[in-house]
């Protein structure tokens, strides 16, 4: 058994979202496809034979119980043999951008402790977990990119034929940020759209659908729309990631990103096939 691990948490970009309908708990129906990309977090792992769970912030601070400690705790519950683990975490990814930095982080702390602690548990297993974590968890799990529904629990990784090509986005996370919560909870937000297939995606991967979440988004974050409206100045096609406030666009080779507001976070970012973690869970009894 190692002692220790560095292991990255990429983020992600909903390439469309789509919102079909709301359960009676409350919890809404949403269709999208994940995609992830090279912005990511790096979180360190040192074993601990203690079995304490403790955590270093090695850039941004975090609030005191993240998700990455949320995710120790729930797979050392399910059977850490006792072990514990320090946890180091070099955020990158910026918070309230819609790109499930804090979801990659409780995936990737599960994929490592999983092996720290020689616990060889199957994604089935991890599952779970997962979902008890919040709703874009069980995605970096599976690690590639797919179609999503239900409340983000019904994945399904995109075959060959359907698969986006892998392509740059220019990503941009104006400075202020969004609550999920206020976004989901708005009476304007549209909460009907008919139900998409995967073929209607491939028809068109990078233009197909929209982000339901983003009129409501732009209303209360106008800087969306300026991120927006700048990104097709440059004659790219641009739209918001999830609850936002960070959006993308696909973009050609000589654009010119340089006269961005300062305040503003753009970063160039590859598009990933699969997450550097795949096949540290088995997924031979995924059903």
């Amino acid at each position: 058994m190692q002692a220790l691990y560095d292991v990255p948490a990429p983020a992600k970009l909903n390439l469309f979202l789509h919102i079909t309908g709301r359960r009676d708990d409350g919890y809404h129906l949403l269709q999208s496809v994940f995609t992830l990309i090279d912005w990511q977090d790096t979180l360190h792992f040192e074993l601990r034979r203690d079995g304490a769970l403790t955590r270093e912030d090695l850039s941004t601070p975090l609030p005191p119980d993240d998700l990455c400690l949320r995710a120790a705790r729930a797979l050392q519950a399910f059977g850490g043999a006792g072990l514990g683990a320090h946890i180091g975490i070099d955020k990158r990814v910026p918070a309230q951008a819609g790109m499930g930095g804090g979801s990659s982080d409780a995936a990737s702390t599960l994929l490592a402790l999983n092996q720290l602690w020689g616990l060889n548990l199957s994604l089935k297993q991890l599952l779970p977990i997962a979902v008890q974590l919040g709703a874009d968890v069980p995605f970096f799990l599976f690690g590639k990119t797919s179609f999503v529904q239900g409340i983000g629990d019904i994945i399904q990784p995109l075959d060959s034929q359907h698969q986006p090509p892998q392509t740059r986005f220019a990503v941009v996370k104006p400075e202020a940020g969004l609550d999920t919560k206020e976004i989901f909870s708005s009476p304007l937000l549209q909460r009907d759209s008919g139900h998409a297939t995967i073929a209607d995606f491939a028809a068109d991967h990078f233009r197909f659908g929209r982000n339901d979440l983003q009129p409501v988004a732009q209303a209360l974050c106008p800087e969306i729309k300026k991120a927006i409206d700048w990104l097709e100045s440059k004659g790219m096609h641009a739209r918001m990631t999830g609850s936002g406030s960070a959006v993308f666009a696909q973009m050609p080779h000589t654009a010119d990103l340089t006269d961005a507001p300062v305040a503003w976070q753009v970063r160039v970012c590859k598009s990933l096939a699969v997450h550097p973690l795949v096949g540290w869970a088995s997924e031979t009894d995924i059903g």
